[in-house]
């Protein structure tokens, strides 16, 4: 078996103003991958123009069944890189090379009612969280954020469902999710799974854990770049070869700051996957927060740029 698979384009419709649905089908009529809940594939965006190849990962919305589709959504991203947009032009019939199915985020204590919590596109893995665990005949509590409802994809299929609940604030954030009232106080065996932008996890996960919550039993998925962690500071990257020092503050990724230097560098995935960005340390010391480098790479001074950050008031690093 290869590494890639090539899928046929057999649904493609829009669900809101700015999400697109895809059903995808196998080419060669054998059954696809098996995967559990939370697991993503990863398409490939082909180059165009400047802009090189990209692989872009994309949740599978709904759990699997005989191996005769996979489902994702996508919010095209006017700020992004260009992948969403080209998901967004892609059409039935077409066929596009993806990977086998990871899971990055795997559901835990399904037989101790799982409380899910998404805001915006966060809903698809946990809508497929949710829809697995229906299924089996297992309670579960989920929570879905979103400005209103015209703008939360699968809204009416998550209100169908037993214990969901749907939160539409329009803009208006006292009106939105009392998160310490919906979280509640930890109990044993039961796991939190969140998934949405960046600051929406952030007060999901601080809400847990002033209630009291284990860190073993918070888990969750971001769709690109690292989680901002309490007590995040800034700190200088000296960039040795370039001769350019820049300033990486709390809450941006060293390669954020490179860019809004105007420097160029080489990435994928944004999230710490893919290693693309691997540069290595001359100096001071890594705060890692990639999934991809192994404990030997860390020791030998790798650090992906896209997530990591610094312990040490200064980084040099060999780029």
């Amino acid at each position: 078996m290869g590494s890639t698979i090539v899928l046929g384009i057999e649904r493609a419709e829009a669900i809101t103003s700015r999400v697109r649905r895809l059903v995808l089908v196998p080419t060669d009529g054998a059954p696809l991958a098996s995967f559990a809940p939370g697991s993503h594939i990863e398409l490939h965006v082909p180059a165009s123009g400047t802009r090189p190849v990209m692989h872009r990962a994309y949740s599978l919305v709904r759990p699997y069944v005989d191996g005769d589709s996979y489902e994702i959504a996508v919010q095209l991203e006017e700020q992004g890189t260009g992948g969403s947009r080209w998901v967004h032009e892609l059409a039935v019939g077409q066929t596009i090379t993806a990977s086998f199915p990871r899971n990055d985020f795997p559901m835990k204590g399904a037989d101790s009612r799982p409380l899910l919590i998404a805001a915006g596109i966060g809903i698809t893995p946990i809508l497929c969280m949710a829809l697995g665990l229906f299924h089996e005949g297992k309670a579960f509590d989920l929570h879905y954020v979103a400005r209103d409802a015209s703008d939360a994809a699968f809204a009416d299929e998550v209100g169908s469902l037993p214990n969901a609940h749907c939160w539409f604030d329009g803009g208006d954030p006292s009106k939105g999710i009392p998160l310490l009232e919906v979280i509640g106080a930890p109990q044993a065996g039961r796991h939190l799974h969140v998934c949405g932008p960046k600051g929406f996890i952030g007060a999901t996960l601080a809400a847990g854990r002033e209630l009291g919550w284990p860190e073993e039993q918070l888990h969750c998925e971001l769709f690109a770049g690292s989680l901002p962690v309490g007590g995040d500071r800034s700190f200088a990257v000296e960039l040795r070869q370039t001769g350019v020092t820049v300033g990486v503050v709390a809450g941006q990724s060293i390669m954020e700051a490179m860019e809004a230097a105007g420097i160029e560098t080489m990435f994928d995935c944004r999230r710490g996957d893919c290693g693309i960005c691997t540069a290595q340390i001359i100096e001071g010391q890594a705060d890692h927060r990639d999934s991809c480098l192994s404990s030997r790479e860390r020791e030998a001074g790798s650090i992906c740029i896209c997530v990591s950050r610094s312990m040490s008031e200064k980084l040099v690093l060999d780029l």
